[in-house]
């Protein structure tokens, strides 16, 4: 099993950070990212958020967080589909309701002419 207090670690000591500028920008102690880093569970959620701060992808270091980096592009996938089909649905529509109202107008010229 992983260590990922270790990794965290090693991300955060390469990355050339102060740790009293990163846990500034995590609202947290020094204590409490000493106690990070000895922790081999740290919470996803943290490492994730340190690894924004400090600009750094653990998804190739912790192999938790390759399932969930794939399982995220494939949320991300589904939804710009979803998206994209309620784009082409607005569209339709309004061509539809664009044609309706021209046949109508047409209508009403041939009725003024005749």
């Amino acid at each position: 099993m992983q260590h990922k207090g270790e990794i965290l670690e090693k991300a955060v000591r390469e990355s050339g950070m102060p740790l009293t500028k990163l846990t500034k920008k995590l609202n947290r102690s020094r204590r409490w990212i000493y106690n990070a880093f000895e922790n081999p569970n740290v919470s996803i959620d943290y490492i994730l958020e340190i690894g924004k701060i400090i600009h750094h992808d653990f998804s190739e270091d912790i192999a938790e967080l390759k399932k969930y980096r794939t399982m995220a592009a494939f949320m991300h996938l589904e939804h710009v589909s979803e998206n994209e089909s309620d784009e082409k649905q607005g569209v339709d529509y309004w061509k539809n309701k664009y044609v309706k109202l021209l046949e109508k107008y047409n209508q009403l010229l041939e009725r003024g002419l005749s």
